[in-house]
């Protein structure tokens, strides 16, 4: 199946906390220096930081770091963690007297779950979640399940969600990868039957936001506008892989990062059409098998506030 460090240059960092209360945690996907990235954000109740730099009509192109966070809107503080390891490192948008490092992130809501309403992640987790991708060697096994953002994640408010990871290679060379944090208010596709999983009936809207978040990355040349198309693709992925999804209770959100290493064909028009509309194709399929690893790795928890068990176990 894979996973996004098979782009090269991509590494991943995860941070969490399981006791006294606390059930978060914080991702980070760090690519190389350069990478050009957007985001398309669909679901109806997203949190979210700094994504509006990433539309293709603003002044910069390059991404620093994404961070995917818990904590709902509070956890979105975990940036500043990130940002401070990447200024550290002299990685971001070059201004007079310094740089201003592109940190974009997004947050699931798993606020309480662990017991405590006010056990959410903080600068200091996101600066140790970058540090730890940093010592990451290239290629490395990405860990998944209950882990980084996906620490609190949750289906259904009723089975544990987490962490997932997958890529693809095309015949060009030309490598798809993707990380997902499965935090939705649907549960995934019965793909035995024609309809939806039985189990879909539970997954009625109540007190807690859900949000399934993504980071696609991809070794191929793009422009932040073919990124930002990339993105809205993949979210093709999302709706294959869970039922209901981009809810009114959903903060779903796909970034896109391109590194920039592999050259699409792009002698004629229709040949750049192509070449795109099968990056594009890939980018969906990848986020589908990424959202279904995270369901399967997810392991059940019990904790203060609830037991929540492991889908399909």
């Amino acid at each position: 199946m894979g996973a996004i460090t098979d782009v090269p240059g991509v590494r991943v960092g995860h941070v969490q906390k399981s006791d006294d209360g606390w059930l978060t945690g914080v991702t980070v996907v760090l690519p190389p220096p350069g990478t050009v990235g957007s985001v398309d954000v669909q679901g109806g109740g997203p949190a979210t930081h700094e994504t509006d730099a990433l539309d293709p009509t603003t002044l910069v192109s390059a991404v620093d770091a994404v961070v995917l966070t818990g904590g709902s809107a509070y956890g979105l503080a975990s940036a500043s963690g990130a940002q401070r390891w990447c200024e550290e490192n002299n990685r971001g948008f070059v201004v007079p007297g310094g740089v201003v490092p592109i940190v974009p992130a997004a947050a699931i809501f798993d606020l309480g779950r662990g017991g405590d309403f006010s056990a959410r992640p903080t600068p200091d987790m996101g600066y140790a979640a970058t540090v730890a991708a940093a010592a990451e060697e290239e290629g490395h096994d990405v860990e998944r399940g209950n882990v980084g953002a996906g620490t609190g994640a949750l289906m259904a408010r009723t089975y544990k969600g987490g962490v997932g990871t997958a890529s693809i290679i095309l015949d060009n060379g030309v490598v798809v990868g993707a990380l997902a944090v499965v935090n939705a208010l649907g549960l995934p596709f019965d793909t035995t039957t024609q309809g939806v999983s039985a189990a879909a009936a539970e997954a009625q809207p109540g007190s807690q936001l859900n949000t399934t978040l993504v980071v696609v990355a991809t070794n191929a040349i793009l422009h932040v506008a073919e990124c930002k198309r990339t993105a809205s693709a993949a979210h093709a992925g999302i709706a294959r892989a869970l039922n209901p999804s981009h809810t009114l209770a959903d903060g779903d959100s796909v970034f896109c990062l391109a590194t920039g290493s592999v050259h699409l064909d792009r002698t004629d028009e229709a040949a750049r059409q192509m070449s795109l509309i099968t990056l594009q194709s890939a980018a969906a399929d990848v986020v589908r098998l990424a959202i279904l690893d995270g369901v399967a790795s997810a392991k059940a928890v019990s904790t203060p506030a609830g037991e929540y068990g492991a889908f399909g176990a």
